[in-house]
């Protein structure tokens, strides 16, 4: 594979990757790490069946943590090159050295524990290469723009329709025995049609992406569903001021996931700066909620034998039984919060919020009924989140629902709530379940929030 697709080979990037260890040792440091990745992709955009765009990236680099001093009273610097020529390591060693000379001392620094490191990875078949030419790409980007104009006429224009075909590879090493990396790939179909004319036009959009090109969805698939959701918001009211029920569209759910990692991640906690502080082993959600992270999920987009940091990833119950049973540590905010790393370095892998309620018959037509008299939440606006107090406030739009049928779109309201609040009174999940990145959920129903309109 890395002879068709790659520069260099796994064993040239460890032959480097042992070169920049062996010369932080001749410098003196007590400890040293090492990224080594390149990279390459093509990215082609499509509009009103035109060429718009054609990029190609050609990327490599190698990252380097130099460690001085004992442990307890490490200084660490860092520094970066894309030049792997023996003389540019050396001095990146070099400039890593001197940083970390003038730095303040730093008691929770430092390499992983080698109890905690993986030192035989699994291979997760993370690499499904795409060697479309460009030609391809724009033909696949027609395509699924076609199929959204063929929708209705009212489908009047376009923000275009890509594709993006992205393989890389890596490896990761440091002073304490780790080595390890793989290549691996990220691929994106996705199209932007727009309904309606003049003041009245809305905008929708859809995508699939997938590290194997053969999982896709159908361009027309994406095309047609994406120009469905953009009619279907034409001729959109405003709501006045009530407190109801609010159903997150599979896509949002995903992201109020984000948003539990987020607030129970360890710069956070060990900042004071979420409104989780001290959650572990207390109720967060209702008893019925459930959040497994399973990072050995073979072929998934959120899975990883290890860390950023090389620290093994394993299977665990992040909620049970709607309680808190870990946080997301990396091995310095670990230490800072006299813990031990959770493996989550670079963030969580492969996350699934469920409900031990959700019925098969649970779709989202199941869920609108389940809501009965509601808002469907579709799209979200601005960034009004607090962390340190949990206040949500946020644009949305989306659909009035009575008697479990949506009636209308509405448009120029607000939502608000406190996310403690939310959590909690969290009803149901659906059976409509979407892996948005490394986050997987249904639909989320939410028995009551505030929402602001005219």
């Amino acid at each position: 594979m890395s002879d068709t697709v790659f520069t260099y080979s796994q064993e040239q990037l460890q032959q480097l990757a042992q070169d920049v260890l062996r010369y932080a040792k001749e410098k003196g440091a007590s400890g040293a790490a090492v990224d080594i990745s390149e990279g390459s992709g093509l990215g082609v955009t499509v509009r009103k069946g035109n060429i718009e765009t054609i990029e190609q990236n050609k990327d490599k680099g190698i990252g380097v943590t130099v460690y001085m001093g004992a442990e307890g009273h490490i200084r660490r610097g860092n520094a970066s090159t894309s030049d792997f020529s023996r003389l540019s390591l050396r001095a990146t060693v070099e400039a890593a050295y001197n940083i970390a000379r003038f730095t303040a001392e730093d008691d929770c620094a430092g390499l992983p524990d080698a109890d905690t490191l993986e030192m035989a990875p699994l291979d997760l078949q993370l690499c499904h290469p795409w060697l479309i030419a460009a030609e391809e790409a724009a033909e696949l980007a027609r395509r699924t723009e076609a199929a959204a104009f063929a929708v209705d006429k009212r489908i009047t224009n376009s923000e275009g329709a890509s594709v993006y075909a992205q393989q890389s590879q890596f490896i990761s090493a440091n002073s304490r025995g780790f080595m390890g990396g793989y290549p691996f790939s990220r691929h994106t179909l996705s199209v932007a049609p727009i309904a309606g004319k003049g003041a009245h036009m809305q905008r929708d959009d859809w995508y699939s992406s997938m590290r194997d090109p053969a999982r896709l969805a159908g361009p027309e698939a994406i095309g047609r569903y994406a120009a469905e959701r953009a009619l279907a918001r034409l001729n959109g009211r405003k709501l006045d001021t009530r407190k109801c029920p609010v159903l997150f569209e599979a896509p949002l759910a995903a992201g109020l996931l984000g948003a539990f990692v987020q607030a129970v991640s360890g710069g956070a906690l060990y900042r004071k700066s979420t409104f989780l502080l001290d959650t572990l082993g207390q109720p967060v959600f209702a008893p019925h909620i459930q959040i497994v992270e399973d990072p050995h999920v073979i072929g998934a987009v959120g899975s990883s034998p290890f860390d950023d940091e090389g620290v093994k990833t394993h299977r665990r119950d992040v909620v049970r039984d709607g309680v808190v049973q870990g946080y997301f540590l990396s091995t310095y905010s670990a230490r800072k919060l006299g813990m031990k790393t959770t493996g989550n370095s670079g963030g969580s892998h492969n996350l699934k919020l469920f409900s031990t309620q959700t019925a098969a018959n649970d779709n989202f037509k199941g869920m609108l009924k389940k809501m009965d008299t509601g808002l469907l939440v579709t799209e979200l606006m601005g960034q009004g989140v607090n962390y340190v107090t949990g206040d949500y406030s946020r644009g949305a739009s989306g659909y009035w629902v009575e008697n479990g049928v949506i009636q209308y779109p509405v448009e120029e309201i607000t939502i608000a709530g406190s996310m403690r609040e939310m959590f909690a009174q969290i009803v149901a999940i659906g059976a409509d379940t979407l892996v948005r990145g490394t986050k997987e959920t249904g639909s989320i129903l939410i028995e009551s929030m505030t929402v602001a309109g005219s």
